[in-house]
């Protein structure tokens, strides 16, 4: 008898892995321009353009994307430069530097205010501050690091109204679903292998629904997200659907790899172009 609990027990178990195994939500797929729908008087309007861009580690692999990107389209014409000096933020050039610190968002926010409030708001056409995937974790509050991105961001989009204000949605990472996850599921624990990704999740639906169609969203979590085939890849927890990461895009589950990458920087030209009309 007891042989035929555990029999029915595993039988649960991988019933439930199937169900809930984080990957390819079947659903309508997402399409996103291409670099050829770009006209190359955009491209031209880009290459005046002056961008700065505040991150950490994702953000030096899209900075690296954007380099790849360049090689094979040479009608994108800008000048990477890492600083955050305003004298080095002239036209056609994508300037970009590190800002805070990791686990701690307010602190970028701070940072990347002062940056601007130094100069580079007075240069620029466009500036943004990503933050990364672990400013935003299961024990994060979220409200609170929202509230903290409203009020800077505020305060520099007043005093620099001719600066355009790039938001952008916290990067995912990926969310392996295994058997251990399913037996935690049952049993009330704690899945880290999830709850990270939740707290992203929310944090980027509540700056989208605060800034969407107000002003510029690059979101970076829905591309991060979205497969080649335009599917996305999600994971499911008390009947709610989440996005993760897609494991292609990444060799250590965060971070971008070439592919990724590439994928990213190519939406993000797109999308600067397309600002730049």
């Amino acid at each position: 008898m007891r042989n035929i609990f555990q029999v029915i027990g595993m039988i649960t178990l991988l019933t439930l892995f199937a169900a809930c195994n984080g990957g390819k939500m079947e659903q309508n797929a997402n399409t996103f321009p291409q670099m050829k729908d770009v006209s190359p008087e955009l491209w031209n309007k880009l290459a005046q353009k002056r961008i700065y861009f505040g991150h950490q580690s994702v953000g030096f692999n899209i900075v690296d994307g954007i380099k790849d990107v360049m090689k094979e389209h040479p009608e994108v014409k800008l000048n990477i430069v890492e600083s955050a000096d305003a004298s080095d933020l002239k036209a056609g050039t994508f300037e970009h530097s590190r800002v805070g610190k990791n686990v701690d968002p307010k602190s970028k926010v701070e940072e990347f205010t002062k940056f601007v409030e130094q100069g580079i708001g007075k240069n620029a056409d466009f500036s943004a501050l990503k933050f990364c995937y672990v400013d935003v974790r299961a024990d994060t509050n979220v409200k609170s690091v929202l509230k903290d991105y409203e009020s800077f961001m505020s305060k520099v989009g007043n005093e620099f109204p001719k600066m355009t204000v790039v938001h952008f949605t916290v990067p995912l990472t990926r969310s392996k679903t295994t058997w251990k996850t399913i037996v935690k599921k049952l049993i009330g624990r704690k899945t880290w292998e999830y709850d990270d990704n939740i707290k992203r999740n929310e944090y980027n639906n509540m700056l989208l629904k605060k800034y969407e169609g107000r002003e510029p969203v690059f979101d970076l979590a829905k591309i991060e997200s979205t497969y080649p085939d335009g599917r996305r890849s999600t994971f499911t927890k008390d009947g709610k659907t989440y996005y993760s990461l897609v494991p292609e895009y990444t060799n250590d589950g965060g971070h971008l790899n070439e592919l990724g990458r590439k994928i990213v920087a190519e939406q993000l030209l797109i999308f600067l172009a397309n600002l730049s009309k």
